[in-house]
């Protein structure tokens, strides 16, 4: 037994003042030997009930929902009303199934009532269909889903575009988080203007004071390599060479991008990787002229500095 201190203390009977205190396996009581008090009772088992070693397992055994998601209009807290079969997964009659399916319609119909909750229906909407045109997992759409609701909070979407208010929510998400999505990429998959992508996203730093980290080249060689088909070790050299000009104060006030074009294009030619800059700009979604120019800035500033 432990005492309010923390302290293990041996159980002492309350009846009798005897320490001849035993524990029931089975029944899980402590008992008192010496006149048979129950002294405690078993504790309630808060844990599954079920064991399970893999996570396919685990997400069929529980007998719980979904975890809230800030994704979903309603956090994913509304009821679904099913057809079909009930919970033992016995057909239903047809009777109760087109009852089943009048509630539904009801349940449809008046579960997206109030504007705020339209809405953010048709935001969460938007967010997901970019999400997976861009291939942006899921933890950077529940950032962006957190960002449209206080700027929906704030009065920011009155007046403006849903569809413009959630794609710069986005893009604000994937700046917070490093990931490597430009505007041109979002502006791409949206019917909204680059520019007005650019001045709502102003919009939402400032308001919202959002405070976004400087921008890492070294995350965006992945993805240019893959869309150039380079190599591992020269994705690796990409990076030492972007260590290095970092070191030597030579990335500030550069595009990332096409600093990580540049790093790459010259380990392709130290590698002996035949890439054009054409190709490596194309990949990037920068111009041949930025690839050009920060490959000669690249190479004076290593050249003088040397690599390490």
């Amino acid at each position: 037994m432990v005492n309010t201190r923390g302290e293990l203390v041996p159980y002492i009977c309350p009846e009798c003042r005897s320490k001849n205190i035993i524990h029931d396996d089975e029944s899980g009581e402590t008992i008192c030997s010496n006149c048979g008090l129950v002294i405690a009772e078993p504790n309630l088992d808060t844990g599954p009930e079920r064991r399970a070693f893999t996570q396919t397992e685990r997400e069929t055994r529980t007998r719980v929902g979904m975890p809230l998601s800030f994704s979903l209009y309603d956090k994913g807290l509304s009821t679904v009303i099913r057809i079909g079969r009930d919970a033992y997964g016995r057909e239903l009659p047809l009777k109760t199934r087109k009852q089943m399916l009048r509630l539904r319609r009801w349940q449809n119909s008046c579960g997206v009532h109030a504007s705020v909750d339209k809405n953010l229906a048709q935001a969460m909407a938007e967010l997901e269909r970019l999400s997976e045109r861009l291939h942006i997992p899921s933890p950077i759409q529940e950032t962006a889903a957190v960002i449209y609701r206080k700027a929906l909070k704030k009065g920011l979407v009155r007046g403006r575009s849903i569809s413009a208010i959630a794609a710069a929510s986005l893009y604000a998400a994937c700046r917070l988080t490093q990931a490597p999505r430009t505007l041109r990429e979002l502006a791409s998959h949206t019917p909204i203007d680059k520019k007005d992508l650019a001045k709502y996203y102003r919009l939402l730093v400032r308001v919202l004071d959002l405070r976004m980290p400087v921008a890492n080249s070294q995350l965006r060689v992945p993805k240019i390599a893959a869309l150039a088909g380079v190599g591992e070790e020269t994705q690796r050299m990409a990076v030492e060479i972007l260590r290095e000009a970092e070191r030597l104060k030579a990335t500030s006030g550069r595009n990332p991008m096409g600093l990580a074009a540049a790093a790459l294009y010259i380990a392709c030619l130290e590698n002996g990787e035949n890439r054009t800059q054409k190709v490596i700009a194309d990949a990037s979604g920068v111009t041949e002229v930025t690839v050009r120019n920060r490959y000669k800035e690249l190479k004076e500033i290593l050249g003088n500095g040397g690599m390490r």
